[in-house]
């Protein structure tokens, strides 16, 4: 599945989230109610991390998401394609080994991470399939991949909402906190374009992955991808 970002190209999108970064995890926690806390200590427990093992963490942005795993003595790489969201977390995290990278194109050798994680980056890329296989690639046999992103709620009524009302929403409280409250208008409107939690699991197939089974968070606004490479 190649997707057009929404017709932005990569340089684009790079360059709003550069935009956003010194304010990104602030606004973030703002505009979820403080959800996203609580779905970075979901992925932190589906990725298992512990001494020894290595971690990707793609779209790691500022690394705040990178910090769980670090915390448990694992070998962990924050890899994001936004120079200005590496610059910001350097800036906070400079003992971290802060990466840049594409997801389509990752610069690392196969068969090298124990798990690789992207958490609300992979809407961002322009082809999902590419960034899936590339995950695949990078990932030791026996290692797994964990995907946390914005999905489909699972309950018709609140979907409703979801969609016609919080996503209307999103870009108008988002002037209020943002820097750049266009970054924003773009985001809901990706949310609003993702593939469900079957469409998702189904591509993951298709790239190779096996054992796929997804988790629902918070209704289903956000779900929790698995995936195990056999080969």
């Amino acid at each position: 599945m190649t997707r057009a970002s929404l017709d932005k190209q990569p340089h684009e999108v790079a360059s709003m989230f550069d935009g956003v970064a010194a304010n990104y995890d602030l606004t973030n926690d703002v505009l979820s109610l403080g959800q996203a806390r609580l779905w970075r200590k979901e992925v932190a427990k589906a990725v298992g991390a512990r001494p020894g093992h290595k971690v990707l963490d793609l779209a790691a942005g500022t690394a705040t998401s990178s910090l769980p795993f670090a915390a448990t003595g694992a070998y962990v790489v924050p890899c994001d394609f936004s120079l200005g969201m590496l610059r910001e977390g350097k800036k906070r995290h400079a003992w971290l080994p802060l990466t840049a990278g594409d997801a389509t194109k990752l610069p690392f050798k196969d068969d090298v991470f124990d798990t690789v994680t992207i958490s609300f980056g992979l809407r961002n890329v322009q082809d999902t399939d590419a960034a899936l296989r590339e995950l695949y690639r990078v990932t030791k046999p026996g290692g797994q991949v964990v995907i946390c992103e914005f999905s489909q709620p699972t309950w018709g009524p609140f979907r409703t909402v979801y969609m016609e009302y919080l996503m209307r929403a999103l870009p108008p409280v988002a002037r209020a906190v943002s820097s750049n409250p266009d970054a924003y208008v773009y985001l809901a409107e990706s949310i609003r374009e993702w593939p469900d939690q079957p469409a998702l699991a189904g591509l993951l197939q298709k790239a190779g992955w096996s054992k796929v089974a997804w988790r629902n968070l918070s209704g289903g606004i956000v779900a929790l991808h698995r995936g195990v490479k056999t080969a």
